[in-house]
């Protein structure tokens, strides 16, 4: 039996956000520059996402660029952003086959004008999509997503739009970033690395999280079920007994 088969179907995570790491250092170790590995990676984001649907994932929310990439090295941060112009291009045809719908959190006037134009243009055209919905953290920082939802709280209290005493998880789940997505229940992290970097820090309160030593470009398919086999082996009690959920 294959880790697919393995799945249960019933039990699997509304919504996977992934940290996709290792791209530079897989490249390092073969001798390559850092946009190599880039460009290799974007071949594990076509692989996961066209997985995600398959097997019947609702939301899937890949971290692709947070707002620290941008003190990267300026020709490297110009790859990244033509890359995605590229792959947004090239892969509008996967997502309609897949009846996948494109969004964006972030702050996404950051991004250069081909960007972001290219990114609009796909997202209104897989606004009916209905399967998936595939979410891009683009120039995205979860801290600064935060304190835009607190400075925007205020100014509705300050203005008496809504009360003090009415705020509450729902009214910051409105002026996050994330107002039309679920909380996260897997959270991924490819390359090793063991910590959150400030990626929908809100949003992941009660996620599962999953740490694998694979760098992103050999992620793929199978790792993905490995990861949702683990999932699904974990009991999950936002904060009950194991005695209350049985």
């Amino acid at each position: 039996m294959n880790s697919k088969d393995q799945i249960q179907l019933n039990k699997l995570p509304n919504h996977v956000a992934i940290i996709m790491d290792g791209n530079g250092r897989w490249a390092k170790q073969k001798g390559m520059v850092r946009v190599f590995g880039h460009e290799n990676g974007t071949k594990s984001v076509r692989d996961i996402v066209e997985a995600s649907a398959e097997i019947g994932i609702k939301h899937l929310t890949l971290y692709a660029f947070s707002t620290e990439n941008w003190k990267r090295p300026k020709l490297e941060v110009q790859t990244l952003m033509k890359l995605l112009v590229k792959s947004l291009k090239k892969e509008i045809k996967t997502l309609q086959d897949n009846n996948i719908k494109l969004s964006a959190i972030g702050n996404l006037d950051d991004l250069p004008k081909k960007a972001h134009s290219e990114l609009l243009e796909v997202i209104d055209k897989t606004k009916n999509n209905s399967h998936m919905t595939l979410t891009l953290a683009l120039s995205y920082g979860s801290r600064e997503e935060i304190i835009k939802a607190v400075k925007n709280i205020a100014a509705n209290v300050k203005n008496n739009i809504i009360s003090i005493e009415s705020i509450d998880e729902s009214i910051i789940n409105k002026h996050l970033y994330t107002q039309n997505l679920p909380d996260v229940d897997l959270l991924i992290r490819t390359s090793g690395e063991q910590r959150i970097s400030n990626f929908l820090l809100w949003q992941i309160a009660y996620a599962e999280l999953y740490f694998t030593d694979v760098l992103w470009p050999d992620f793929k398919k199978e790792n993905l079920y490995e990861a949702l086999i683990n999932y699904q082996n974990r009991e999950r009690r936002f904060g009950k007994t194991s005695e209350q959920l049985s």
